[in-house]
């Protein structure tokens, strides 16, 4: 793909959590490393009125704070700030955007914007900024989820941005598209002959994932109390591991190849009826339990209120093509859980006829895991003879196939998702961003559902905390003959 770097950067919220924790700490792993365009500058904006100074201070403090010690190099972090500066916008303030213009000078060298900010803002952000002249054609603009809460919202989102920004220059963040495992699915499933045969309804028997999270409500109350497990998670990260699971192998390694495919498999997703919806999906949400050996409280304790919202959802979805015809794709994310795990589980069908059960060797079908966090690996459960002369009977043990990402590249620096994300933002690469009608064709998958929820008045089962989520969860998977994968 043909690179374009920009040589400005716009980053708003830049004084929030995110830009500490992740943004500018990714934005200085890519300065040291020699990544960014030489002469990038990049200038944050927020309501608080700092000076360039300021923020350069403020910047410092932060990587003092989140970068790893061995990433800290003064010559380099000098050199980083160098290229920070700080201009405050109210965004909701039209008044507030010619000095913003005014700091930033001249874009005809290409400008990013990077808006982690709340929805509400797009609309007032984006005017602002095409009123003065920062919405040109050497502009691109970044948006932060959540996009919108329904199909409805993300579509005035989308009309609001897309009536300034066309397509082609906006890039829609999922940061697990940016994780190193993440983009691993592709290159298992279309750089090795072996699973491509066998990776669809003849070969696969199902399909797991899970998300599952030992944190509880945090300091993100207000965001969560709107939006609930379905909303936060399955919309987004875990509709996007089906969909690079399920796709059709793309001709070629590019935006636009890889996203129509995935869009089809989001097109594909077969919509859950109400009369289905209590069969199909399960709701819990966390009481009191214990985490880690620690006692924590339950969500209505920690939000001060009895709330209906979900900590925890599992969901069995088909995908109604050829490939994937008949084959159940369970999907399980939830707050305070007994480990923090993101996994893709693939079960292969059994072998068609065993030659071994008449001597006592019992099999078990092929599993390949995918482990995104907290470890990075990939691994193969295969079936073995246990070594031993077989008088009393062959003995056959499944053993794990691994190849550890942390061991196999342990040379190389695991660059967090930001970093990419980032990079591929200033050099306009939409790749690993998300389109259009990959947003809407999943929120009307999760609307549908929603709606079932509404007409059976469904209300989520407690669960303790530390635990894998309510009962029927179990019970989702087990009615097929399906275990969850917990080890």
């Amino acid at each position: 793909m043909e690179r374009n770097p920009v040589g400005k950067l716009l980053l708003f919220g830049a004084t929030g959590d995110l830009a500490k924790r992740m943004l500018l700490p990714s934005l200085y792993g890519l300065h040291a490393d020699g990544l960014l365009p030489e002469g990038l500058t990049i200038t944050g904006s927020a309501r608080g009125d700092l000076t360039d100074e300021q923020f350069r201070e403020a910047t410092h403090k932060a990587l003092d704070e989140f970068l790893p010690a061995d990433r800290k190099d003064e010559a380099a972090l000098s050199t980083f700030l160098d290229r920070l500066f700080f201009q405050p916008v109210d965004l909701s303030d039209a008044s507030t955007y010619q000095a913003l213009a005014d700091k930033i000078g001249d874009v005809s060298g290409g400008l990013a914007i990077y808006l982690s900010t709340a929805p509400s803002l797009f609309e007032p952000a984006v005017k602002g900024l095409q009123s003065v002249g920062l919405a040109g054609e050497t502009v691109r603009i970044a948006l932060e989820k959540p996009l919108g809460y329904d199909l409805e919202s993300s579509r005035e989102i989308n009309d609001t941005v897309s009536a300034v920004f066309p397509e082609d220059r906006i890039f829609r963040i999922d940061h697990y598209l940016g994780k190193e495992t993440v983009q691993n699915i592709l290159a298992l499933r279309f750089g090795n002959s072996m699973f491509e045969p066998v990776w669809n309804a003849r070969g696969i028997d199902n399909v797991q994932i899970t998300i599952a999270e030992t944190v509880g409500l945090e300091d993100r109350a207000g965001y969560y109390e709107g939006a609930g497990a379905l909303r936060d998670m399955v919309a987004n990260h875990m509709l996007q591991l089906v969909a690079l699971i399920a796709m059709e192998p793309p001709a070629l390694y590019d935006g636009t190849a890889i996203r129509d495919e995935k869009a089809k498999v989001f097109r594909s997703l077969r919509r859950i009826a109400p009369e289905e919806v209590q069969q199909l999906t399960v709701t819990g949400q966390y009481e009191e339990g214990a985490v880690g050996g620690k006692v924590v409280k339950g969500y209505d304790e920690e939000l001060g209120y009895d709330s209906d919202v979900e900590t925890f959802v599992a969901i069995k979805a088909h995908v109604d093509n050829w490939r994937w015809q008949g084959v159940p794709f369970y999907l399980r994310t939830g707050k305070r859980m007994a480990k923090r795990r993101s996994e893709i589980a693939i079960q292969f069908k059994p072998v068609p006829h065993s030659m071994f059960s008449g001597r006592g060797g019992l099999l078990q079908p092929n599993t390949l895991i995918i482990r995104l966090q907290p470890e990075e690996y990939i691994q193969l459960l295969v079936m073995t003879k246990e070594p031993g002369l077989d008088r009393d009977g062959l003995k056959l043990r499944e053993v794990p196939l691994n190849l550890s990402l942390d061991a196999q590249f342990a040379g190389k620096r695991r660059r967090i998702a930001y970093e990419r994300l980032l990079l591929d933002l200033i050099e306009g690469d939409q790749t690993l961003f998300v389109r259009r009608d990959e947003v809407e064709a999943q929120w009307k998958w999760i609307d549908a559902i929603r709606a079932g929820w509404a007409a059976n008045q469904t209300k989520p089962k407690h669960y303790a905390a530390g635990t894998w989520g309510p009962a029927g969860a179990i019970a989702l998977t087990e009615r097929d003959n399906v275990t969850w994968q917990d080890d």
